[in-house]
């Protein structure tokens, strides 16, 4: 019986077309500006600090600014970095500029599965400040009231099987009680070595019956038996 349920965003919950051409351009077009403007900030400022230990020289700030650029480019999944681009679209949110992209059969299902009784949980790359910022501003409304929690790369990361286990034992719920889901082979591997359940997510493609995951193209084809 799935008493628990760990989603994936990108490709998962919501299009990668999203994340990788709205959210990603709009924190790296932005970027100088929000640093800059917000140097002040105790929270920024910190990022920063561990952005220049993490480089191992003290950098100035259009030199960080740089570095983090560099970082979007080659698409790092670097918890400074990602905190940074939380806060940067959290303004976005708040202005208007976007909203967060779900999937109706995502949205649909993860609401029936709440009405079931079924803990919901999100572990992205991206910050648990961005997912909330995701699920808070969608077409259907704030959808954060759904979830019980929110694991990013602080926990590890999503590739490892140790990162599956400790949010396990957060859960307090046995791993084969678990389902998680996403789009990433690799991130399944990891989550069903510690003996979660899994279920790969492929919507632009037909589900492979044969495959080393449950597939499915929708949310509406999720088992939960």
């Amino acid at each position: 019986m799935i008493k628990a349920i760990v989603t994936d965003i990108e490709g998962t919950t919501t299009s990668l077309a999203f994340v990788k051409e709205v959210l990603f351009p709009y924190a790296r077009r932005h970027l100088r500006r929000f640093v800059r403007e917000n140097i002040a900030n105790a929270e920024v400022a910190a990022i920063l600090d561990t952005i220049r230990s993490m480089v191992g020289k003290p950098l100035e700030i259009e030199e960080i600014a740089a570095q983090l650029e560099q970082w979007i480019d080659e698409d790092r999944k670097l918890t400074p970095l990602k905190a940074l681009q939380g806060l940067i679209w959290e303004a976005g949110y708040t202005r208007g500029d976007f909203l967060g992209h779900v999937y109706d059969d995502a949205a649909r299902n993860l609401q029936q599965w709440h009405a079931q009784g079924i803990q919901l949980y999100v572990y992205s790359s991206g910050s648990a400040h961005a997912q909330k910022l995701l699920f808070a501003h969608t077409p259907f409304g704030d959808l954060t009231p759904l979830f019980s929690g929110y694991f990013d790369t602080t926990i590890g990361q999503k590739r490892d099987s140790a990162s599956y286990a400790a949010i396990g034992r957060q859960l307090g719920v046995s791993p084969s009680e678990i389902l998680f889901l996403s789009d990433v082979r690799e991130e399944l591997d990891a989550a069903r070595d510690v003996g979660m359940r899994t279920c790969w997510l492929v919507r632009d493609s037909v589900p492979n019956r044969g495959a080393e995951h449950t597939q499915a193209a929708s949310f509406d084809e999720i088992a939960l038996v």
